[in-house]
């Protein structure tokens, strides 16, 4: 089966054609959520899927993207608004573009739908969890099942004998601890907002803040605006570009270097967290944008992190390309660097909702 995968992102979106092998058969991205430029040229696909930030507790594996799981979809939007509204969208311009081809969604928070109750209950009054639903969902699940079963593979062991914590790192970022090949802990919750310090959202915060400050005359609105998209190292150094923060800090720029002592206050503490959830750590894995690209980022959790056991080889960090393992000689935990493969889970879940019998 050739699966088309698209994934939307906030402003742009990425299209992945998958051979039955899993070999990319075509790709192409661009900014905006303009289906037909992309699809025009490539060869015809037997079936579509359509990644999803947010399923709620109704979606907890991927489903055939019929018109009731899409109204449903539509009640979800505003749970993560920089990226669900762009999956819709998507969803109703390929399937305007390619009339007739199945399209299945598959959902980011699927992968943390077994949560323990401990890690995904909330202590808020029952009655607001029971009407609203209101959890710890986790997101970037389809980055981190797909980083789990290669994490195995490169160690020559069963994920589910592993106790690993894998970092998303990129513009939007999370930790998610695994044991038994399950998510049992993870950073971000209800929203993609809670967790660490991102691109241009805050991360986790005091709860009183948005309070107080809608207390004081800031909208409800002008708040969400800001925790969304003008906090997080944009709030901190100017710029949600980690690539930028990281020259400006090369340049000695106070405010960068400052930026990512935040960056990295919250990524040790939240790393160290679910080290703790899982009661000790055999492989540290970093994929995502900044996982895969800063070597810099990993060396410095790595060394907050040694009292774990984690230590990475300098040249290995330094020249890691693609899946790469850059462990030290000696040390207790292996670290890796796996290269986000989104595209390939979908095509996986497509066939599975499809192909059952495969």
């Amino acid at each position: 089966m050739r699966v088309l995968t698209v994934n939307p992102g906030s402003s742009s979106l990425k299209l992945s054609l998958l051979d039955p092998d899993g070999t990319v058969a075509a790709a192409d991205s661009g900014a905006g959520h303009e289906m037909a430029p992309l699809v025009k040229g490539m060869p015809a696909p037997d079936a579509i899927g359509v990644r999803f930030v947010h399923g709620g507790t109704d979606f907890t594996g991927p489903v055939l993207a019929d018109e009731s799981v899409t109204a449903r979809l539509r009640e979800l939007a505003d749970l993560a608004p920089l990226h669900q509204p762009a999956s819709l969208h998507a969803l109703a311009e390929i399937t305007a573009v390619l009339p007739g081809v199945p399209a299945v969604a598959c959902f980011d928070t699927a992968f943390h739908a077994g949560l323990p109750e401990a890690a995904a209950t909330y202590a808020l009054p029952a009655a607001w969890r029971e009407r609203f639903g209101l959890r710890r969902y986790g997101f970037h699940g389809l980055s981190y099942s797909y980083a789990v079963r290669r994490a195995g593979e490169m160690l020559g062991t069963d994920p589910a004998a592993l106790r690993m914590v894998v970092c998303h790192l990129g513009s939007g970022a999370s930790l998610a601890a695994v044991a038994g090949g399950a998510s049992v802990d993870t950073t971000m919750g209800f929203t993609p907002l809670e967790g660490l310090v991102m691109g241009t959202r805050a991360g986790s915060i005091d709860p009183g803040i948005p309070l107080w400050l809608i207390k004081h005359g800031i909208s409800p609105g002008e708040v969400n605006d800001a925790l969304e998209g003008e906090s997080g190292l944009r709030g901190l150094a100017g710029t949600g570009d980690m690539r930028r923060v990281r020259a400006l800090a090369e340049a000695r720029d106070a405010t960068a270097l400052a930026a990512l002592d935040v960056y990295h206050h919250r990524l040790r503490a939240c790393a160290a967290a679910m080290a703790a959830s899982l009661g000790g750590l055999d492989a540290l894995v970093f994929t995502g944008g900044v996982g895969e690209h800063d070597p810099a980022v990993r060396r410095r959790l790595a060394e907050d992190l040694a009292f774990l056991g984690t230590s990475v080889d300098h040249d290995r960090n330094v020249a890691a390309d693609g899946d790469t393992e850059i462990t030290a000689d000696g040390a207790a935990v292996r670290t890796l660097v796996i290269t986000a493969r989104e595209d390939l889970e979908i095509a996986t879940e497509v066939r599975r909702v499809l192909s059952p019998e495969t």
